[in-house]
């Protein structure tokens, strides 16, 4: 049996890879969660799967608290709003916590989230090789991370890989975001209005998807290694609020803006973890708006 760690197991993306390694015979899970999250209702404990409750400050501790070996362990767990720069100077402290006690933990590898945010603006596309310019706190805290992570790993003969997170939607995902706030617009034959004209290029990935990805970086992933975690077939972002529009209420309207003066495109290659690993996306975005926004019941 393969034993797991999984944090921020109750989030958008950690409990899509939750579910997803749930499907894997072998497995046998712990899902660190925040205390009394309201979350947590989405993690359900079985003898396979075992809820750990702990704030990102008590990661360093998580082998005490989990005490038995483990495989892998997947640091998805990060907390405070892009501009807070002291919580995001925080999450740095706690990821290396998290990545000292996964080495007490015997882990083999350690898979850890990092942004898009980490790149800021780029105009052209964007690889691993890309030089990242964060534009904000968060950014700027995941590219120190990733650093640090790094070096402090290869000090501790862990494993270490990682995954620079794109725009995920789907299942699990919080509302306020676009897609949500579009789909919830539509279902109520509601006008949505969008601030841009939609011309930036975007990139959406299913989480189901990303999930996946995260299980081949575990399994097939180069040690050592950052990889972009993303769909890779970037389009406009209106092309894919028409496409719901067409699915959802094609008779309501959407009124576009004409500020674009602060947007920015995202046109993430994806061409080096299908390399090393072999994982592609599967899920269509209309697929993936009827499975993930409950469009089928």
């Amino acid at each position: 049996m393969k034993k797991y760690i999984v944090t921020g197991a109750a989030g958008f993306l950690g409990c899509n890879l939750t579910e997803r390694l749930m499907q894997e015979e072998d497995a046998h899970i712990y899902a660190v969660v925040r205390p009394n999250s309201p979350h947590n209702a989405r993690v359900t404990p079985s003898e396979r799967l075992i809820i750990v409750p702990a704030d990102l400050s008590d990661y360093a501790r998580l082998d005490e608290m989990i005490g038995t070996p483990c495989d892998v362990f997947f640091h998805l767990a990060w907390q405070g709003g892009r501009y807070d720069f002291a919580a995001q100077y925080g999450n740095i402290a706690d990821t290396i916590g998290a990545l000292e006690a996964a080495a007490r933990l015997g882990c083999h590898r350690f898979i850890c989230t990092g942004s898009q945010a980490e790149y800021g603006r780029q105009p052209a596309l964007i690889t691993e090789e890309t030089c990242p310019h964060p534009v904000c706190a968060y950014g700027a805290a995941k590219l120190a991370a990733c650093a640090l992570s790094r070096v402090r790993a290869a000090e501790l003969g862990i494993e270490w890989l990682w995954g620079r997170v794109f725009s995920l939607y789907g299942k699990y995902e919080q509302e306020g975001r676009m897609l949500p706030a579009l789909v919830k617009s539509l279902r109520s034959e509601q006008p949505f209005a969008l601030s841009s004209s939609g011309a930036q290029n975007w990139d959406y990935l299913y989480a189901a998807d990303a999930a996946d990805a995260l299980l081949a970086l575990a399994e097939r992933g180069r040690a050592g290694e950052i990889y972009n975690i993303a769909n890779g077939s970037y389009r406009p972002l209106r092309d894919y609020i028409e496409e719901a529009r067409a699915v959802i209420a094609p008779q309501c309207d959407v009124a576009y803006g004409a500020a674009d003066a602060d947007v920015f495109s995202l046109q993430p290659s994806v061409e080096k973890i299908r390399r090393d690993t072999e994982w592609q996306p599967v899920t269509d975005f209309v697929d993936g708006l009827q499975c993930g926004y409950g469009l089928l019941s």
